[in-house]
């Protein structure tokens, strides 16, 4: 599978999910995404034998009723469009001066269902943010424990009946991630594999009774001001 077939996979799940009902009409999430790739690869340049920079700070300029429909799903659209540009960077090999901000500006100039991308290399610090996706919902984890389970003093529900009260342990350090099953009756797979305790890599896949579930990372940027390529934190 290509590269575009993964941005056009992803961007299907999140229009068929979350943002069916929001994107009706006008200009769609998957345009955006196709611009902003554009806007990756041609302002990409290779810096050195083994380094092609592109840039990390996107302004995606809308029309008034376009960006009214996009900035009313908050972050969860524009966390879609960061994961799906770190995606296909990595795919591409490119380096980043800092974390990913991508960014929703009204432009009165623009006619509805336009889109027009400025974009520039800002050199920032990395953050990276952990997401569970679960269905068509989307979470962010704090740094420290999460508990994963269908009870209600678990931090994350999981509405099935395969899961116990107190389910996964998840914790996180701020680059890396750590899974245990905390004795649960019917146990948790990990990437297809019976979860213990293990790392917990970006794109893995945890399995609760019927209910899968995607933890992601996300290299966003940080107030910080060093350099940083784009590389995903590695398993501890």
């Amino acid at each position: 599978m290509g590269i575009l077939d993964s941005f056009e996979r992803g961007l299907e799940r999140a229009v068929n999910g979350a943002f069916a009902r929001t994107f009706k009409s006008g200009l769609q999430p998957l345009e955006v995404t196709s611009a902003l790739r554009r806007e990756l690869d041609t302002k990409s340049a290779v810096v050195a034998r083994d380094r092609i920079l592109a840039p990390n700070r996107f302004v995606v300029h809308l029309a008034p009723s376009d960006h009214e429909r996009f900035a009313a799903l908050g972050p969860t659209l524009l966390d879609e469009f960061t994961q799906l540009v770190q995606q296909h960077a990595v795919a591409q090999h490119y380096s980043f001066a800092g974390g990913l901000d991508i960014r929703l500006q009204r432009d009165e100039r623009l006619a509805e269902g336009t889109v027009d991308i400025e974009s520039g290399s800002v050199q920032s610090a990395v953050e990276w943010t952990p997401v569970l996706e679960i269905g068509s919902t989307r979470r962010t984890l704090p740094r420290g424990r999460t508990i994963l389970g269908r009870g209600s003093e678990a931090d994350v529900t999981i509405d099935d009946t395969g899961a116990s009260r107190r389910h996964v342990e998840i914790l996180w350090d701020g680059e890396r991630g750590q899974i245990t099953d905390l004795g649960s009756t019917n146990g948790t797979r990990l990437n297809g594999a019976k979860l213990g305790a293990a790392p917990l890599p970006p794109d893995s896949v945890i399995e609760i009774g019927r209910t899968r579930i995607v933890f992601r990372v996300l290299a966003q940027a940080a107030s910080a001001d060093p350099s940083a390529d784009l590389r995903m934190p590695k398993a501890p």
